[in-house]
């Protein structure tokens, strides 16, 4: 079955505006949306758009070599702590932490703007439990191509975290309020960043750059394509690139989607063993993510990386 794409609010809806309006800083204001609820609450959401009508300030605040490499960086460091920490870590639990590292990565992980990390790793292990079926929150054999990709992120349904899915991580008080209160970690990173940016143009002119354009290109350039590259995963990811295993869903790998999310396109393997650190199986299937988490783990950051057994990585070979 199809789901549309566009909706308007339908006549009748439990989101007013004031309960959108209040929900971009807390989320626990936010009423209830039933399971069903696939209409998208575009007040709600208007933060998101925001962020993409606010990359078009390209064209007046220019480029320089400073903003273009610190959004390159950035991009790079948030991408890291969302596969590697909020999915792999938070959703999986595929590798040991200390508590001030768990916090530590969960906080660089909500500057990439994708909700908390309880939120996201509620939501990704619905997805495994659910993976492909109908009850799959952003699956593009189910609900198109288009749902799959942003869609359901806007939906009133999937705003909630789902408890029962992370009651081992709601424990943590720190976590709960991150995930609380989403919007209040990337407003501190945008402000800095702006604050970065002007001081920069005084101190060191040379550089070429100043708070507005650190802000277009360090923040919403760089959180937009973070996005597309992560979503490109549910939509992408289960309907391009070869399966190796017989899962039962269409997860696929694609090698250039492995380059882009830093090693999450080798998909149809993290569905064959979720609980892997790595899900580039081979030596040659590229998995930046799991480069970084050997490194923290020679550092001693992070211990006890799930490996993937070999008779499971030799086990329903299809290719």
């Amino acid at each position: 079955m199809k789901t549309r794409f566009l909706h308007s609010t339908p006549p009748g809806s439990p989101s007013p505006p004031r309960s959108a309006l209040l929900a971009w800083f807390d989320n626990a204001a936010a009423p209830a949306a039933t399971v069903a609820d696939k209409h998208i609450d575009w007040l709600r959401v208007a933060p998101f758009l925001a962020l993409h009508l606010g990359c078009l300030a390209v064209w007046w605040v220019g480029w320089s070599w400073t903003a273009v490499t610190v959004a390159a960086v950035l991009y790079a460091t948030r991408m890291f702590a969302v596969t590697g920490f909020y999915h792999r870590y938070f959703s999986h639990r595929a590798f040991r932490t200390s508590r001030f590292m768990q916090f530590v990565f969960a906080a660089i992980g909500a500057t990439a703007v994708q909700r908390g990390p309880l939120w996201w790793a509620s939501q990704h292990r619905h997805h495994h439990a659910h993976s492909d079926d109908e009850h799959d929150a952003h699956s593009p054999h189910h609900h198109g191509f288009l749902w799959a990709h942003s869609g359901w992120f806007m939906a009133r349904e999937n705003f909630r975290t789902r408890d029962e899915m992370v009651q081992d991580l709601a424990r943590y008080p720190e976590l709960r309020f991150l995930d609380r209160f989403d919007a209040l970690v990337p407003a501190l990173f945008a402000a800095s960043l702006y604050v970065l940016g002007e001081w920069l143009a005084a101190a060191r002119p040379q550089l070429g750059t100043d708070g507005l354009q650190l802000l277009v290109w360090g923040f919403c350039i760089s959180t937009v394509a973070l996005y597309h590259a992560t979503f490109t995963i549910n939509s992408l990811a289960h309907s391009v690139g070869r399966r190796r295993y017989a899962t039962r869903d269409a997860s696929r790998n694609n090698w250039w989607l492995a380059l882009l999310t830093c090693g999450e396109g080798w998909h149809n393997n993290h569905h064959h063993f979720p609980g892997s650190a790595r899900q580039g199986f081979f030596w040659w299937e590229i998995d930046f993510t799991f480069y970084g988490l050997k490194f923290l783990s020679w550092l001693g950051l992070i211990w006890d990386l799930k490996p993937v057994p070999v008779a499971i990585r030799n086990a329903r070979r299809i290719a």
